[in-house]
């Protein structure tokens, strides 16, 4: 469940807890899962974390990130942690996640100190859903229990991230459909988009918001003009810097309702993120979010919950890795 104080607890945030409780009931997850076969594996991924953590504070939005990016192809089974082979290019390699996903080298080193305790028994899809939560509680977001139990899958390819991962140029109702395919309504999409508030973005992901918005070699008119100039400071023109990246919001670092308050100020990076302002619908919830700071919280607490329980292979189902990079045998 979310982790807060009773006496912090709002009647709308206990009603989230108890929506928490009754989804992991009813999950074919169970919190707890590793609690008899590897007792210490939630505390050694969240040691690693805090370790990469202290070395790269960016490695958390990249943590985060890759589980969605997992959970939205294929469903949350670990694939985008599958290296390419010679005839096929796998997730991680599509130019939507390579080179902007970090942190793979932090599940490496969790799935290395597992494989020595509890040799055969966590799998890279868990170990990947709990760093992303460790991620967020350490940057300042809520932590909540982790139902477990996922195996890991067999296949990995980037040509199935075309239709299920939303690019940055996505407009609402794409981005609506996107989600939904995977059982979102509009809000909890709105919620999600909260992912934003830390890390950092490659120019190449909004420039053309700077230099050639809808193909017409001006600016967008929706993003803020001074802040739009200092982005053109940082990602010039014709740059052949395909590692320059900026922060996607004011507090990089941090957790926070920052980057809904980014948005309402014309501020958000990606077209995908003012889009959200283009019905009154999503704009006011885009405006409660900014507002409500603590609410966000728990419901995006909430929608990570639900969306690491998309499509998972359980049971027998699949496998659990020994390396995270490639399949067993």
């Amino acid at each position: 469940m979310i982790k807060m104080s009773p006496r912090k607890l709002s009647p709308f945030l206990a009603i989230l807890v108890v929506v928490l409780l009754c989804q992991s009931v009813h999950s074919q997850l169970q919190i707890g899962f590793y609690k008899v076969t590897c007792s210490l594996a939630e505390f050694i991924v969240k040691d690693e974390v805090r370790k990469a953590f202290i070395r790269d504070t960016g490695v958390t939005a990249g943590l985060m990130r890759m589980h969605f990016h997992d959970c939205f192809v294929r469903g949350c089974e670990g694939s985008i942690l599958l290296g390419s082979t010679p005839s096929s290019t796998a997730e991680k390699d599509s130019p939507a996640n390579n080179p902007s996903l970090q942190g793979y080298e932090v599940i490496d080193s969790a799935k290395a100190r597992l494989e020595a305790v509890c040799k055969g028994v966590v799998s890279c899809a868990d170990i990947l859903a709990f760093a992303a939560r460790d991620s967020i509680e350490i940057t300042g977001g809520l932590g909540y229990d982790v139902p477990a139990g996922r195996r890991d899958g067999r296949t990995s390819l980037a040509s199935e991230i075309k239709g299920n991962l939303p690019p940055p140029t996505f407009n609402l109702s794409q981005l609506t459909q996107v989600f939904a395919n995977k059982g979102f309504t509009q809000e909890e999409m709105v919620t999600l988009s909260g992912g934003h508030t830390i890390g950092r973005s490659h120019c190449t992901s909004f420039s053309n918001r700077l230099y050639n918005f809808s193909g017409t070699s001006m600016q967008d008119p929706s993003l803020d003009p001074r802040y739009a100039a200092i982005l053109k400071q940082r990602c010039p023109q014709g740059s052949t810097n395909t590692n320059q990246v900026v922060p996607m919001t004011s507090s990089p670092s941090i957790s926070d309702a920052g980057y809904y308050v980014d948005v309402l100020a014309n501020k958000g990076l990606f077209t995908s993120d003012h889009a959200l302002l283009t019905s009154p619908a999503t704009a006011n919830q885009v405006g409660e979010n900014a507002r409500n700071p603590m609410q966000w919280k728990a419901k995006f607490a909430a929608a990570m919950v639900k969306m690491g329980q998309i499509q998972v292979l359980t049971g027998t189902a699949g496998e659990i890795r020994a390396n995270c990079r490639v399949m067993n045998g």
